[in-house]
């Protein structure tokens, strides 16, 4: 258990560690809210202040540091590992008898902290927080909501097909409705309505309603003016907005995944993009942990400043790698999976041959 008892060295690195991210992030997000108020000052002055801040500033500010801690973490890791090596304090520890690879546990303990919280921030935290964020730029800014839909076809369950033709989702109502039960790859039952309109709970009222049952050569009609009836989808199933998957917890985006797969719609990349980019920015504290450990150990003839300048690059790099290939996933050339851990599997690669060059 001494073993891995903290030492006043891991103490102190995990320390500068995770506060220069803390300093990172205050200093980085104090310049995004100026340029964001100069961006959407019309819409803060037309929404109320309350709403602004409350609804709009506290949600946003979590949101995007979390999007952007990868390189936070990368910045925070050059920034203060360069200047122990510029202080030469480094190479006063590595003189002392202790290696390199035990150099790189506090790095690892700090990178672990920061992976779980971010872990937790956008998997639990941020979803439930970014619905009244979204809520406030689609009511005061720019309004990105799906409101209307056609020639909406989806599976709602085994054998059963449900079609509309056109849906309304401010009055929760679609018209021209069917509904077909299929057994064995045949048509056994035909539901067709004028008007469907969305209730709660799956209940869906449908008006001047027809049923046809088909029994073999035999075929039985029904007709009325309205019919509650309960049917598992809801408008959230066909009406994506751009949005939606970032209001969603990871369990949830799961669920909805299996359930769109299982009903046969098509558009929902973004929300498979979303949950793999989750475990994805996860890995990534820890890897650009180590390269940014790496590459600012030791001295250099460009001091610190070069060390910081490519940092910035290696981190930009992998946040614009990490954009580009999922539009691979978008486009069909590639898994979301594979095009969410293409950058973390590339920059392993140069993580573990930075450390080798930097160990030796």
């Amino acid at each position: 258990m001494t073993h891995f008892r903290l030492k006043i060295l891991d103490r102190y690195i995990i320390g500068k560690f995770l506060g220069t991210y803390v300093f990172a992030i205050v200093l980085i997000l104090a310049i995004t809210i100026m340029f964001d108020v100069n961006e959407k000052l019309d819409s803060f002055l037309k929404a109320p202040l309350k709403a602004t801040i409350f609804d709009y500033f506290l949600n946003f500010l979590p949101y995007f540091a979390n999007q952007f801690s990868p390189l936070f973490t990368f910045i925070a890791v050059i920034f203060f590992t360069s200047k122990l090596a510029d202080n030469s304090e480094i190479i006063a520890i590595l003189s002392s008898g202790m290696s390199f690879r035990r150099l790189l546990r506090p790095y690892m303990i700090s990178a672990a902290v920061i992976a779980c919280l971010t872990f937790v921030l956008s998997a639990y935290v941020i979803p439930p927080a970014n619905v009244k964020r979204i809520d406030y730029t689609n009511t005061y800014v720019k309004n990105k909501r799906v409101d209307y839909g056609s020639n909406i076809q989806l599976q709602v369950s085994n054998g059963v097909i449900a079609y509309i033709n056109r849906y309304d989702n401010n009055n929760s109502t679609g018209y021209r409705f069917s509904l077909e039960k299929f057994e064995n790859k045949k048509l056994v039952s035909r539901l067709t309505a004028q008007t469907i309109r969305y209730d709660t709970l799956h209940r869906w009222v449908a008006r001047d309603y027809m049923i046809r049952d088909f029994k073999g050569t035999r075929e039985e009609i029904r007709r009325g003016t309205r019919l509650d009836t309960i049917i598992p989808i809801e408008p959230r199933d066909f009406l994506i907005s751009k949005n939606d998957h970032e209001t969603m917890t990871t369990p949830d985006l799961a669920e909805y995944i299996a359930h769109q797969k299982m009903r046969g719609v098509a558009n929902i990349k973004g929300f498979e993009i979303e949950y793999h980019k989750r475990f994805a920015m996860t890995a990534a504290a820890f890897i650009l942990t180590v390269i940014g450990m790496a590459l600012s150990s030791r001295k250099v003839k460009g001091g610190m400043g070069l060390n910081i300048g490519i940092g910035l690059v290696l981190s930009f790099s992998y946040i614009l790698f990490m954009t580009v290939t999922s539009t691979f996933a978008i486009s069909g050339m590639t898994s979301p999976l594979i095009a969410m851990w293409i950058p973390n599997i590339i920059y392993t690669i140069i993580a573990v041959v930075l450390y080798r060059r930097a160990s030796h």
